[in-house]
């Protein structure tokens, strides 16, 4: 696959379980112990994918910081390019999420990261160096509305939509809690 960006796995920072948010909640204090991942404008953002290879556990990749060329320069906004591969020689691999850090506080789910072209996988993770976790459920080819949470505790708090006429844009509406 030409241009494809594959990761390994499984990330031995995170312990697999049957129960995916368990995973989740690993994330991002152990990406947050990766260069420059807390370096605001001078950050790194890593992108990797949750996974299982059958038995009903999920897995993390390792995380991949692939993106453009960092610069000496202080930029307000990172990237880095989504893994659509991943090998790990315990089996065949079936991708459920993909997850990515923000390398600043306070940085919700952007718009372009809401957007129907980045969607990939039933379930998009973002978060920050505050270790603040958004999930967005995109349903992808569905016409119904997107859906963005924040994990609060061991649960998520659902904090707004994405509407079907809005997810070419990423437009989220927000919902009273």
């Amino acid at each position: 696959m030409e241009g494809a960006v594959w990761v390994r796995g499984p990330w031995d920072a995170i312990q697999p379980s049957s129960d995916i948010d368990a995973v989740i909640d690993q994330l991002c204090p152990a990406v947050m112990q990766l260069p420059r991942a807390q370096g605001r404008e001078y950050g790194q953002e890593y992108c990797g994918v949750l996974y299982s290879v059958g038995g009903g556990a999920y897995s993390a990749s390792m995380p991949s910081p692939l993106g453009p060329v960092l610069k000496a320069i202080p930029e307000k906004q990172k990237s880095c390019k989504q893994p659509n591969l991943v090998r790990d020689s315990r089996g065949e691999v079936s991708i459920h999420a993909d997850y990515h850090s923000h390398p600043w506080a306070d940085s919700r789910m952007s718009r372009p990261d809401r957007t129907q072209a980045r969607q990939r996988y039933s379930i998009r993770l973002q978060f920050d160096t505050k270790c603040r976790v958004m999930k967005l459920v995109p349903y992808i080819g569905e016409a119904r509305p997107g859906e963005v949470y924040e994990r609060r505790g061991k649960s998520w708090a659902l904090i707004g939509i994405v509407k079907p006429e809005h997810k070419g844009v990423g437009l989220m509406t927000a919902v009273d809690e």
